[in-house]
């Protein structure tokens, strides 16, 4: 069995924490906190003293920490300098903070460790890609003594003028610098091994010290300096997502599933706010089951839902519709439905019987619309950029007051902006169900699941897809209640024909003839 010392960079929640550690050491594991010293005295005692009854934590050295600078490489140290002094049993050496939780159980991470490996993501700085944006080889070849983001004039003050002045410096001789995430488990005797070479080289610490993000390509040098590549997973032990900005992803409730089918052992970042979730992966970790995830990264998936938005989207009224006076005079008929060819279905139906001309999905479909209009329909992306413009120019073009088009469920935001140009806007939403085909064909079109995606990875898309599109509708009849109409095949006839009627403002007998028309079209 594996016995693991746990390294917890902390600087807040000292209640949190204590919660954090207590866990962590369920199975006689050991964990050294480094609580930063910019961490109040008031908070840093409450957080001793919620511990002091135990005997398999220690408390490191304290370090003011700042990110990006070599106070964090600095503070890891200083933890693995007490682990190593006070627990000698130690097999490995696993590095969070207290934003991390793990997403397994102890017997699983035991399982985990059996590989013999040390998990420590380590690219080649200079060959491979792993920097998307900012600094490079900058990082390395010239000293840093500013905080980037706390003094970034001095910072970059400093930076040109070493550029100016011709005063970059080699790289320590015989080393090749690699880079990853910060996170890692090592085996003991890498970690011995490290500090052996640490104390031999003193020159490592001195062109470290001053170089920009160390604790991203410290230890992961040492152990691409020191451990045969097939002894290195490549790969971090936590499930870590960085967001469009750039900074972590945090977490939230309705991520646990997604979690816990991760192959990694634990997660950054868990929101402070999910306080049952964490609850939930503390007790798991706990409990002594071996069992594997599923399996599958499903990486996709996180940037779909995160895509989708939460409470507030991201949407907002462009500055060029603003401009656009309503039309008062105009009547949007909107056939909303998630199977795109029944919509098209239902919307001929109704064009025909009202003699309208069918629009189609003109603000989902990157197709040419039916109506010239100067070259402004061309292209789904300037449509969508301008369309009360493109609704006023068809209304114009086609000399009359009343339009019928389709949207999908999910755009919310396309149907807002129809209700607030037409007052007169009605939506019928088509409620039909949803097999396993549709929600397949639509992960594939949305790019959620490939030819290599695994059993688990595509039942968790479907999963999702499923519960999204349920959302959707759910937000769409409270949203425009007042103006929504609803054909479900699971009604009766008569009720359908009773949404019909209203939506399309036409008699009762018209309307049941078209019900049982639109009822034809099923799947």
């Amino acid at each position: 069995m594996a016995r693991i010392a746990f390294l917890l960079m902390v600087h807040k929640d000292p209640e949190r924490v204590v919660r954090q550690a207590r866990a962590l050491t369920a199975h006689g594991d050991h964990v050294v906190i480094h609580a930063d010293a910019r961490m109040a005295g008031r908070a840093f005692a409450k957080l001793r003293e919620g511990l002091s009854d135990h005997k398999g934590i220690r408390f490191a050295r304290r370090v003011r920490c700042g990110w990006g600078e070599w106070s964090l490489v600095a503070a890891t140290l200083n933890m693995l300098r007490t682990a190593r002094r006070s627990f000698r049993d130690t097999t490995h050496y696993a590095l969070l903070s207290g934003d991390c939780y793990p997403t397994k159980s102890r017997g699983y991470l035991d399982r985990f460790l059996q590989r013999n490996r040390d998990y420590i993501e380590a690219h080649d700085f200079f060959d491979g890609d792993w920097i998307r944006t900012g600094l490079r080889e900058d990082r390395l070849v010239y000293r840093h003594w500013f905080n980037e983001r706390q003094r970034k004039t001095l910072f970059y003050a400093s930076l040109n003028l070493q550029r100016w002045l011709g005063m970059s410096r080699p790289i320590p001789s015989g080393i090749r610098v690699h880079i990853g995430s910060q996170w890692w488990i090592l085996r003991a005797g890498t970690v011995d091994k490290m500090m052996d070479l640490i104390g031999q080289r003193r020159d490592l610490i001195r062109f470290f010290r001053t170089t920009w993000i160390p604790d991203e390509t410290f230890f992961q040098t040492l152990a691409a300096e020191l451990v045969p590549g097939d002894q290195i997973s490549g790969a971090p032990p936590t499930t870590l997502k960085f967001s469009d900005y750039g900074m972590p992803v945090v977490f939230q409730a309705d991520h646990e599933e997604f979690l816990r089918n991760q192959p990694q052992p634990f997660a950054r970042k868990i929101t402070a706010h999910a306080a049952d979730l964490q609850r939930r992966l503390l007790e798991g970790f706990a409990v002594w089951d071996p069992a594997r995830p599923e399996g599958g990264a499903a990486t996709g998936l996180y940037d779909y839902l995160a895509g989708r938005g939460r409470a507030g989207r991201r949407y907002a009224r462009r500055f060029w519709e603003k401009a656009i006076a309503p039309r008062a005079d105009a009547e949007i008929l909107i056939v909303c439905a998630k199977l795109w060819h029944i919509g098209h279905q239902v919307e001929g139906a109704l064009g025909r019987a009202l003699d309208l001309r069918a629009l189609g999905y003109v603000f989902d479909e990157d197709r040419d619309l039916p109506i010239q209009l100067g070259n402004l329909e061309s292209g789904l992306y300037k449509r969508n950029q301008h369309r009360q413009a493109v609704l006023n120019l068809i209304l114009d073009a086609s000399q009359g007051s009343r339009l019928l088009l389709c949207v999908d469920p999910s755009r919310h935001e396309v149907i807002a902006d129809l209700v607030r140009f037409a007052g007169a806007a009605r939506i019928l939403l088509v409620d039909r169900p949803l097999t396993a085909d549709h929600l397949h064909n639509h992960a594939q079109r949305v790019a959620l699941v490939h030819a290599g995606s695994g059993d688990f990875e595509r039942r968790e898309a479907l999963r999702a897809l499923r519960s999204e599109f349920a959302l959707d509708a759910a937000e769409l009849r409270e949203r425009f209640t007042d103006r929504l109409f609803v054909n479900d095949l699971n009604r009766s006839n008569d009720d359908n024909a009773t949404d019909i009627g209203h939506f399309l403002r036409v008699p009762r007998a018209r309307a049941v003839g078209l019900a049982g028309e639109i009822a034809q079209f099923k799947t």
